[in-house]
């Protein structure tokens, strides 16, 4: 029985790897998922049903309930959120399992008593869990609009990581000491989930991407350490490989937004995303177009780039720009679409949006490859996007998004921008691309215009 539960946690291994490689390319990433899932599934009922110590009936009942309840709701979570909801899921998914972890902490702290390397493991787990629970939570309703405002105290930097020290010489003084305590426990628990609300209350709406990416490899090295301490392979390695997926993509996301991960860990992270208006008066005027107008621009282009933003979710306009892509195309214009690594809400957000309406993978360009294109692109229609084409990142160093690496669209020939209203982008600061001389804005709803431009270009 050890044998084969070994082999299973073996193959279990390998489908995450698998699985992992597999989400590299969009054409690929649906059928990896499934396959790490059923890696996870063989693993969990070997673990249940091939376990090699004597366990209670009445045990088996209750984890086939949990099971039982989780999968429902889980499934009609899943089916049911929309595009514009997934980094919400993603948020409390991922807060769920650095809840797991914390959980498992608070149980078998007195199991190992004596053990000192495994109860500093435990109470790494503590504290790194419920962070990733707590911080996650805070997260969510940052990204559904519940916290607004990020709220700071005085001097919450030095607090926070006055805190944090605090929290690991806590930790340190338990587990050198021998304690025994429940009370001791608890107050670790709570202090952590504390540290994990003060973490990312401060933090700014627009800096979310590597909060999510940061919070997911928290949870994947809090299960790692589960792992480590129960000796369980397959959990060691679920762990290690979201603990270090999660890391790269933080340092992708740090490479896209210019920050450094030691500013996002102990710096004043997202201090000047929120609401810093830039000292430097934006000049020009706005001009207003109309689809018509749009629409002959387009039909008489060679080359169009299309750069999706948030907007373009909330309106779920996917698939209307979907069909706006393949009307030109048929009239013999090139189209592309600009990604930028974090335009939306999380990372590859905007990815998945279009490839929901099965736009081909070939024509998603990343902003690296898609910038040198912008000044031999005739017209670019930005939709939905703001602070991702805002030119005060390289143009203006008082602004906030200073040194963030935008897509170009400015040195485009034609700018249209597609946006409900004149207000900021969710980092809260004026768009200087709306005053340049190139560009139109085509104000309205994203869906509602799209349809009235489909429908003005199949009559040309």
């Amino acid at each position: 029985m050890d044998f084969i539960l070994t082999l299973i946690y073996l193959i279990a291994s390998i489908t995450y790897i698998l699985g992992l490689k597999m989400l590299g390319h969009p054409k690929t990433a649906r059928r990896g998922n499934l396959i790490a899932a059923f890696g996870m599934g063989i693993a969990i009922i070997g673990t249940i049903f091939i376990y090699p110590k004597e366990v209670p009936m009445h045990i088996y009942t209750l984890i086939g309930i949990a099971i039982l309840i989780g999968t429902v709701i889980g499934w009609l979570v899943a089916k049911k959120v929309a595009m514009t909801k997934m980094p919400e899921l993603v948020s409390i998914f991922n807060g769920m399992g650095g809840a797991s972890a914390a959980l498992i902490a608070l149980i078998e702290f007195h199991h190992y008593q004596g053990q000192t390397l495994s109860i500093v493991t435990i109470l790494a787990g503590l504290i790194i869990g419920s962070v990733s629970f707590s911080g996650s939570m805070i997260a969510w309703g940052k990204l559904n609009g519940t916290l607004k405002k990020p709220i700071r105290i005085p001097k919450y930097n030095i607090i926070n990581n006055l805190f944090f020290i605090a929290l690991v010489a806590f930790a340190g003084f338990i587990a050198y000491q021998g304690i025994d305590s429940q009370l001791y426990l608890y107050v670790l628990f709570v202090g952590a989930l504390a540290y994990g609300i003060l973490f990312v209350l401060p933090i700014g709406g627009a800096d979310m991407p590597v909060v999510i990416s940061l919070l997911n490899s928290f949870t994947g090295l809090a299960a790692a350490l589960g792992g480590f301490l129960y000796g369980n392979m397959v959990m060691l390695t679920g762990g290690i490989l979201v603990g270090s997926a999660g890391t790269i993509l933080t340092f992708a996301m740090c490479d896209a937004m210019n920050r450094s991960l030691s500013s996002v860990i102990f710096g004043a992270f997202g201090a000047g995303t929120i609401s810093n208006e830039s000292s430097r008066e934006i000049k020009g005027n706005i001009t207003e177009t109309t689809p018509s107008d749009v629409a002959i621009l387009m039909n008489y282009a060679n080359k169009v780039i299309i750069v999706p933003g948030y907007g373009l979710a909330v309106a779920q306009a996917q698939h209307i720009i979907h069909e706006l892509e393949e009307l030109l195309v048929k009239k013999g214009v090139e189209v592309k679409y600009a990604i930028h690594p974090v335009a939306g809400r999380m990372p590859g957000h905007m990815n998945v949006l279009l490839a929901e309406t099965n736009v081909s993978y070939d024509r998603l360009i990343e902003m690296e490859d898609v910038n040198p294109e912008f000044p031999n692109t005739d017209v670019v229609f930005v939709v939905g996007a703001n602070d991702v084409v805002n030119p005060a990142a390289h143009n203006d160093p008082s602004s906030p998004i200073y040194g963030m690496p935008i897509l170009e669209a400015e040195n485009a020939k034609y700018i249209v921008v597609n946006k409900r209203s004149m207000k900021p982008g969710y980092a809260g600061i004026e768009n200087e691309l709306f005053y340049n001389q190139k560009t139109s804005m085509l104000f309205g709803d994203a869906k509602d215009a799209l349809g009235k431009l489909v429908a003005e270009l199949k009559n040309m």
